[in-house]
């Protein structure tokens, strides 16, 4: 199942245009994915808020994942201060995974940012985080904190930001979006063999784990007729006929 490194901004120093900081924010909308990630099957690891983005660089690449997803908020040059709006998200132009990952989470904003002919997937060619990681990475600005209006749109919308950016999340794995809710416990009930673990809510999908008759598992989320479970360190589906809740 699919593993990302969480990685909001550190820069405490870049002040909103009335009130708080890119830190903050960043960080709050980050706590409002968690949820949704859980939910859907995708484990995460936060970066440090007491590194800066080398240290994130560093963290990330000491262990295997799948996405490195970098969360920031832009602010114009001193001559442009509080005139620009918008949305860019940048990916490594020398890899096609993170264009495309790019491309699903700025088409996907773009239904809920007001100005959508101002949100665009953008190559980097300096951002390290996008450039120098292991894993497949992008780092989105979503809006101008310096600007009186993309600040409000932030703070009025970190829920909808955050369920959004999660969906963009699943569209790229290929896995089904699954609404938020809370964490439940079930017991395996089978005629005495282990529970299959799938890669996907369905019979197809690849066996990754199993889980014994008898024992209890966490469920983070359903789809179908399929739980969204976490065993032994393995995150995957399983089928909820075969759990009792």
């Amino acid at each position: 199942m699919p593993k990302v490194f969480l990685s909001p901004s550190t820069q405490e120093w870049n002040q909103y245009a009335t009130s708080g900081n890119e830190e903050l924010y960043m960080n709050l909308l980050a706590d409002r994915m968690e949820p949704y990630m859980r939910s859907s099957g995708i484990s995460f690891v936060r970066n440090d808020p007491a590194r800066n983005f080398a240290g994130a660089i560093k963290d990330s690449n000491s262990a295997y994942y799948d996405v490195h997803l970098a969360l920031h908020s832009n602010a114009a040059p001193e001559s442009l201060s509080g005139r620009l709006r918008g949305i860019d998200i940048y990916f490594a132009p020398k890899s096609g995974s993170s264009e495309k990952l790019a491309n699903i989470i700025a088409n996907n904003l773009k239904s809920i940012y007001p100005l959508p002919d101002k949100v665009s997937a953008v190559p980097t060619y300096t951002l390290g985080e996008v450039l120098n990681t292991k894993a497949v990475a992008v780092l989105c600005e979503l809006g101008y904190h310096d600007n009186f209006a993309d600040e409000a749109w932030i703070k009025n919308n970190l829920e909808t930001i955050a369920k959004n950016i999660v969906r963009s999340l699943c569209d790229y794995f290929g896995i089904p979006f699954i609404p938020a809710g809370a964490v439940r416990w079930g017991t395996v009930v089978t005629d005495g063999s282990g529970l299959n673990i799938r890669s996907y809510p369905s019979l197809s999908g690849q066996i990754i784990g199993s889980i014994p008759n008898g024992t209890s598992v966490m469920i983070n989320g359903s789809t179908g007729n399929w739980y969204v479970v976490s065993y032994n360190g393995i995150t995957g589906y399983s089928s909820a006929d075969f759990i009792t809740i």
